[in-house]
């Protein structure tokens, strides 16, 4: 009799659910989103995505809450968002390396980047660029560190945010290209990279420029090329790559806002929205320029594309360099 009375009821009870659902949804947020950024403090993931918690924090009503969880290359803060409940409470900033890199890096990732993770947008692209110590480099342009680097004869050495990371794997593809022998000398973040490089302990890194332009700009640092295929507009005196005699080799980073997989849509398109009127303020824009990075917007599926399309360029970067990691 209960299970028959059960059955009868259900159809009844069913239709009252979805609305108590729209409504939660439609209704988000309620409460502070966390919002994990999966590299250390001051880094140029980190100051980016703490514009835009700013923002959607300030459009949407609710405190957007950073927590940084660095590690494993990006691995261990993706996984925390991946993992999460897919609730809309828990967001956070995936780059390149989380769509494109780790895969082949790593003998084993803790998620799917395909399976368990649903990019938001695009949220900005920066290049990378060449720099060294003013006080301990007398080079001024890159053909002029390029002749002193193959005078040393146990090479040179160059810094980067850690083994597998964008940086690392396109200077490594630099010197290869350039027939330099160069060691690497991995950090935990630009934060550690820059006053290594200031002693004189590191010669040379090719980073993410938002991390660096405070010191050039400073004069602490000299820019020697930036990586973008055009000249960058905060740093207009410093030639592209291909103007410094390096043709064809253009490399930018990139991120996107992500969600666990199975966040409803509803919040997707939510979060999607606002950042695109964020994308289109124009004071947002001047402190994303002033940064170092331009703002970019995108649907879902155009982030997941260019997370795809990138893969074999990565996959071959990953193998000339040798790295690998656990």
């Amino acid at each position: 009799m209960f299970n028959r009375r059960a059955l009868l009821a259900a159809p009844l009870a069913a239709p009252a659910l979805a609305p108590t659902s729209a409504r939660a949804q439609s209704a988000w947020p309620e409460r502070p989103v966390r919002v994990i950024v999966p590299f250390p403090p001051a880094g140029s993931t980190d100051v980016l995505t703490r514009i835009l918690a700013e923002q959607l924090g300030s459009r949407l009503g609710q405190p957007f809450v950073i927590e940084n969880r660095p590690g494993a290359g990006g691995n261990i803060g993706v996984d925390q968002i991946a993992k999460a409940a897919p609730d809309g409470y828990t967001i956070g900033t995936a780059t390149l390396g989380a769509f494109s890199i780790n895969q082949y890096l790593y003998a084993r990732l803790p998620f799917d980047p395909d399976r368990d993770l649903l990019p938001v947008s695009l949220t900005w692209d920066l290049p990378n660029v060449a720099v060294v110590s003013s006080q301990h480099m007398q080079a001024r342009t890159f053909a002029e560190f390029i002749a002193w680097a193959r005078t040393q004869r146990n090479g040179v050495t160059y810094g980067s945010p850690g083994v597998g990371t964008s940086p690392h794997l396109s200077s490594a593809l630099l010197f290869s290209r350039l027939g330099i022998e160069a060691t690497h000398v991995p950090f935990r973040g630009a934060a550690q990279t820059i006053p290594a490089m200031l002693s004189g302990d590191v010669n040379f890194a090719l980073d993410n420029l938002p991390s660096y332009l405070p010191v050039i700009q400073g004069g602490q640092m000299r820019a020697l090329a930036v990586t973008s295929e055009a000249r960058w507009p905060t740093v207009p005196d410093v030639p592209t790559m291909a103007e410094a005699g390096i043709p064809n080799f253009v490399v930018t980073s990139w991120a996107s806002l992500v969600v666990p997989r199975a966040t409803p849509r509803a919040i997707v398109d939510r979060i999607g929205a606002t950042l695109r009127a964020i994308e289109q303020d124009a004071g947002v824009q001047g402190r994303f320029a002033t940064a170092g990075a331009k703002m970019l917007w995108s649907t879902p599926e155009q982030a997941e594309a260019r997370g795809v399309r990138e893969r074999p360029m990565w996959q071959e970067a990953v193998r000339l360099s040798g790295a690998r990691a656990e």
